[in-house]
């Protein structure tokens, strides 16, 4: 089961907090730790360095000799110390041996020794501080210092050392532990909230172009989202409406496309059902049923042609062709395209001028070239009026050769030019119902140059002409290099 947004939100915001907590749970109890240490060590020392004071008043340094009065005066000033910093107070004679306790049980340390990796430490750096037992003197663990005491003379007398008890600072620690998990509490409650509100928020618009995309499903291509909301997804919601938009006209497309098939077939055939009706009843007498079998031949020729522009038009926007461009002068296919038709300008009595082949080299298909120069050819000749003009022109400008095929007619409206390369069109004012046409074979020569990586478009004055450009990319240096090394 797919889990929700929601909650990938809220466990991820729970997670994240959790781990953030823990880490900086650790990184202050850490430091804590380290706190509370080097302050119990200064602390210690400072006792330390205050009972050697006394000691070198008493004169004590020099011999660790604690029996006689002025070593029981000491030991009540050492007391007093141990009391006003709150520590235990050892001293020692130089092999670590306790000869005085500030504690409530001396008897309980004197004769007791503390330990020689201490005494070590402490005599070769003249000071040793450590977390733990001295040794098995204490039974719990206790912050110890020790410090070596020497006479005047230099010579090692004995050692003092200090010690607290450490169970405070776990006291300490599970105080700061508790504060943290409480923290984490309200904290996990509060972000809970605002990740549901947060989430919620954000996954609106989500929800909208899920509704909107189940309306798509069923076949409504009008509904839009609005455009509202953070960046990313006001972004989100330009995209999808413009695929609603796209989805629109390619529906709309697609029936128009359907409506105009169904159209453009249902003509021709139904010609050629009511003549071959017609002969097959009587209806139509035996001597004209040569002139009714040419109508039905060319009928057939017209479904023919319909039903390979389709084949094209398929082939083409599904990719299939595959472009095969090389470097050659395109004045070679106007001129196969004009003999082709020939016989055609001829008896509509058609000028041609601009008819003047320069060599123009292009770097495109010549098969497709030429299928757009015909159909172009043949849009002029079959809107270009008796004794009109059709008009040839080829200029290179960086790196571009412009073709264009102008005849002189009744043009096209300005309403209907930005039409002219849909699937189907025609244009009653201008064109009329042609007969021999069927509206793809603009449609065709807009694919093929787009194939060939130019463009097309059309210039029109209703009354006077019609002219239509298309661009191809002029010839690659490079590949007529190699094209005339090749030869070599």
């Amino acid at each position: 089961m797919h889990k929700s947004i929601t909650s990938r939100y809220f466990y991820s915001t729970a997670v994240l907090l959790l781990c953030s907590i823990a880490v900086m749970g650790f990184a202050q109890m850490y430091m804590f730790i380290g706190y509370y240490r080097n302050e119990n060590n200064d602390k210690l020392l400072a006792t330390i360095d205050s009972t050697i004071a006394l000691m070198k008043e008493f004169g004590m340094t020099d011999d660790m000799d604690l029996s006689d009065d002025t070593s029981m005066t000491l030991a009540r000033s050492i007391l007093l110390t141990s009391r006003v910093s709150g520590n235990s107070i050892y001293l020692t004679d130089p092999y670590g041996c306790i000869l005085r306790a500030s504690t409530d049980d001396e008897s309980e340390y004197v004769g007791r020794s503390i330990s020689q990796r201490a005494m070590s430490a402490a005599y070769a750096t003249g000071s040793y501080t450590e977390l733990g037992t001295l040794g098995g003197l204490f039974s719990s663990r206790n912050y110890v210092a020790v410090r070596p005491v020497f006479s005047s003379s230099g010579q090692l007398t004995g050692f003092v050392a200090a010690s607290i008890d450490a169970s405070n600072l776990n006291e300490f620690l599970a105080n700061i532990f508790s504060v943290l998990v409480l923290s984490a509490g309200l904290m996990l409650m509060v972000s809970s909230v605002l990740s549901i509100l947060l989430s919620a928020r954000m996954i609106m618009p989500l929800r909208r172009m899920a509704e909107a995309a189940k309306k798509f499903g069923a076949g409504d291509f009008t509904v839009r989202v609005s455009e509202d909301g953070d960046e990313e997804l006001n972004q989100l919601s330009k995209v999808f409406n413009n695929m609603a938009e796209n989805l629109e006209k390619i529906d709309v497309s697609r029936r128009s496309f359907m409506g105009n098939i169904a159209h453009e077939l249902r003509t021709p055939m139904t010609s050629i059902k009511g003549f071959v009706d017609g002969m097959l009843d009587g209806t139509i007498p035996p001597e004209s049923r040569d002139h009714y079998l040419a109508i039905v031949s060319q009928e057939c020729g017209r479904l023919t042609r319909l039903i390979k522009n389709m084949l094209d038009i398929t082939k083409l926007e599904a990719g299939e062709y595959k472009v095969n461009a090389t470097n050659y002068d395109v004045w070679e296919t106007i001129t196969a395209a004009v003999f082709a038709a020939e016989q055609r300008i001829e008896e509509k009595n058609i000028q041609l001028s601009g008819f003047a082949p320069v060599k123009t080299v292009v770097f495109a298909d010549a098969d497709l070239v030429f299928q757009v120069v015909a159909n172009l050819l043949d849009n002029a000749i079959k809107f270009c009026p008796e004794e009109g003009e059709i008009r040839f022109s080829v200029t290179q400008e960086k790196g571009v050769v412009t073709i264009s095929v102008r005849n002189t007619g009744q043009g096209i409206s300005a309403d209907a030019l930005p039409f002219v390369f849909e699937r189907f069109y025609k244009e009653d004012k201008s064109r009329g119902l042609n007969a021999a046409g069927s509206g793809l074979g603009l449609h065709i020569c807009k694919v093929l140059v787009n194939l060939s990586g130019g463009r097309i478009w059309v210039e029109s004055r209703e009354g006077e002409y019609c002219q239509f450009f298309f661009t191809l990319p002029a010839a690659q240096k490079n590949t007529r290099q190699n094209g005339e090394k090749a030869a070599r």
